[in-house]
């Protein structure tokens, strides 16, 4: 059961995250709701990032060798301000319709994840530890949309927006998260239903690894192509432009 106080919590960072967004509907009354949804998103992203960092590498324990060990303050903090914001993004996202089923079950088993683990008072350091690496590539996921708004995304911001992306999420939420997943699996604290859901998240994870490639080598493939073709162009106009006075020449002495 959960005590009176993490219900507050909790409640106090969903009303949080619904005036925020209230207050980007004023502030960008002429933007759609997924344009303020997202200044939503990206700032949540920013600072449970900033919050769940400090956690882990800070104040601590340390996931890798404390997976489910108890729950400090700090921890449950973290863990109440992400599950009223995801609280808020899934109640937002059901009500425009603007999810795909995977992005569902993503949140609902982070929904269900962060529950676990306030409810039962332990696994928070692993629990946190899993909100970084997936959060961590989010500010750039939001930023990559703005500038697709703005007609800025084909430009050089764009393309490092993109790799930066790429390498984080491969680095992060795969390399670091299998190492997470297996410190998980393999520590005798964690109960057996989070490892349950550590196997849901991590296989989410290769989910969204699996497009997020098919988009790299999409990207990848289409410009090199242009990159191709603008250097056969340049090229052409540079035979054109040296073979010019040549011609001009033969010409004006027939």
């Amino acid at each position: 059961m959960f005590p009176l106080f993490l219900i507050l919590e909790v409640i106090c960072s969903l009303i949080g995250w619904l005036c925020l967004y209230l207050l980007f509907c004023w502030a960008f009354s002429k933007r759609g709701p997924e344009w303020n949804c997202r200044l939503v998103t990206f700032t949540h992203g920013v600072l449970i990032v900033l919050l769940t960092a400090y956690v882990v590498f800070v104040d601590g324990p340390w996931p890798f060798t404390h997976a489910g060990t108890e729950n400090t303050e700090l921890q449950t903090l973290a863990l109440a301000v992400c599950l009223g914001y995801f609280f808020f993004d899934l109640g937002w996202c059901v009500c425009y319709r603007t999810e795909g089923p995977v992005m569902m079950a993503h949140h609902a088993a982070s929904i269900l994840g962060i529950l676990l683990a306030l409810s039962m008072g332990v696994s928070g350091c692993e629990t946190c530890c899993v909100i970084f690496g997936s959060e961590i590539t989010n500010p750039l996921l939001q930023t990559r949309w703005f500038l697709r708004q703005l007609g800025l995304y084909d430009s050089l911001l764009g393309d490092a927006v993109d790799l930066l992306f790429i390498l984080l999420f491969a680095f992060v939420r795969v390399g670091v998260g299998t190492v997470m997943f297996y410190c998980e699996l393999t520590s005798s604290r964690t109960s057996l239903i989070m490892k349950l859901g550590g196997v849901v998240m991590y296989g989410l994870a290769w989910v969204f690894m699996v497009d997020i490639a098919r988009f790299g080598y999409k990207k990848s493939r289409a410009k090199y192509r242009k990159w191709k073709e603008n250097h056969k162009s340049r090229a052409s106009w540079k035979n054109g432009h040296t073979s010019g006075p040549h011609e001009i020449s033969r010409s004006w002495t027939k």
